[in-house]
């Protein structure tokens, strides 16, 4: 389960790499097409898009890899015990918030599908396929909070610690500027 989870996350990573490889290549088009008279205004929805499908897909990653924001000025003046209390509390309610944030956006990107609801800007398609990225990429980071949880409750540390201690064993401090 641990090598699936794993895959998954680096996918979803991935996903989102391509999404601003995507959002580059876009950008550059649209700048070469207006030189020739070229209408590209409806590629501005498609970059906004990519631009939260980028997000959403890389933040299961970033959480795992410790590169999402935690202020951890309280975490770093207690004991060991009472830090593995106060991880287990503040996963638990990053996995409540998340789960909540999931379940709503799957059911917002469902009843958009449902009742085919139609982008409108300049690129009319069915809004929920643009909307997916969002659904899934809160799911999958709920799934990496519910993972870290888990790793804490059995007396593992998380990920997300792991991750920045190993940086800043082989001297690389960019994260914590």
């Amino acid at each position: 389960m641990r090598r699936f989870l794993d895959r998954l996350y680096y996918a979803s990573g991935a996903i989102g790499a391509v999404f601003v490889a995507l959002i580059c290549v876009l950008m550059i088009a649209q700048s070469i097409l207006r030189e020739f008279q070229v209408r590209t205004g409806a590629v501005n929805d498609v970059v906004a898009w990519f631009c939260a499908a980028a997000s959403f897909f890389a933040m299961a990653h970033a959480f795992k890899h410790g590169d999402f924001v935690r202020v951890t000025l309280l975490l770093e003046h207690v004991g060991e015990r009472t830090r593995r209390a106060l991880e287990i509390t503040a996963l638990a309610i990053g996995a409540v918030a998340v789960g909540y944030l999931s379940w709503w956006a799957n059911k917002f990107t469902y009843d958009s599908w449902v009742f085919k609801e139609v982008a409108q800007g300049l690129l009319p398609i069915p809004i929920w396929i643009p909307q997916a990225s969002f659904a899934l990429g809160s799911l999958l980071l709920f799934v990496a909070v519910v993972d870290e949880l888990v790793i804490v409750l059995r007396g593992g540390k998380p990920s997300y610690v792991a991750a920045v201690e190993e940086r800043h064993a082989h001297g690389d401090f960019s994260s914590d500027v």
